[in-house]
């Protein structure tokens, strides 16, 4: 049985990790049997979440994850396409990762009101006398980690058109097929997926959020990709009370 390490519930979302989640759709898509644990990125080998145990070996990274999977349990997450299409498929899987989950995540922890609702709490069991010291070195720590990617060196409003480019080009990858490469989903789908769904949770607002919402057809894929892995999520009744 393969346990999966992740943060869990939380934000309006099913895990509040979009790389907890990919690896957790991936699992799903595979038809592998696993439990989830509650874990800490100091847990991890490296020092991030998520990470899997499977039998004796322990693979840390979503997609090294991924890769184990495939080469331990023979399955190919794009055998749906040719050589090509897998090339386009690990394209975009970098500029989501690379790039669109640095936008993403500003929105999280760089805006004040949503930082102070969301990620400000997962330093809630701390002392009290140290929770506000911790809070602002964790703070300090991303930002400035989003300053050496380069994100964080733009103004806001460059941030929101930045992540809005990115948010265009996979509405016109997507278009109007069902899944981002054809009819059936493939492993960048679990990505892609769950990066708009971690932008695009009513628990969070921001500039980028809206501009998210403005794309019917990542809005739709959200929704089905939802339907498809967690349907048990109350995703809709969250949308329309937002």
């Amino acid at each position: 049985m393969i346990t999966l390490y992740g943060i869990g519930p939380g934000f309006g979302l099913p895990e509040i990790s979009p790389y907890v989640t990919k690896s957790e759709v991936q699992l799903k898509m595979a038809g592998l049997k696993y439990v989830k644990q509650q874990a800490m990125p100091d847990t991890s080998p490296k020092g991030q979440l998520p990470y899997i145990d499977d039998a004796e070996e322990r693979i840390a990274d979503s997609t090294f994850i991924r890769l184990h999977l495939e080469a331990k349990h023979g399955f190919d997450f794009d055998e749906v396409l040719d050589e090509r299409q897998r090339a386009e498929a690990w394209a975009i899987e970098r500029m989501i990762e690379n790039h669109f989950n640095w936008a993403s995540g500003y929105t999280r922890w760089l805006i004040p009101d949503n930082f102070a609702k969301g990620p400000a709490h997962f330093f809630d069991g701390a002392p009290e006398h140290l929770r506000d010291a911790i809070r602002e070195d964790v703070l300090g720590r991303v930002a400035e980690n989003m300053r050496i990617a380069g994100l964080a060196r733009h103004t806001p409003d460059e941030i929101t058109e930045l992540g809005a480019r990115t948010l265009s080009a996979l509405s016109m990858l997507l278009g109007w097929k069902p899944y981002l490469m054809g009819d059936k989903p493939c492993g960048t789908d679990a990505t892609a997926f769950a990066s708009l769904a971690g932008l695009m949770t009513p628990f969070f607002d921001s500039p980028l959020r809206q501009r998210a919402l403005e794309f019917s057809n990542l809005v739709a894929y959200v929704d089905r990709m939802m339907a498809r892995y967690y349907p048990e999520h109350p995703w809709q009744r969250l949308l329309m009370a937002a």
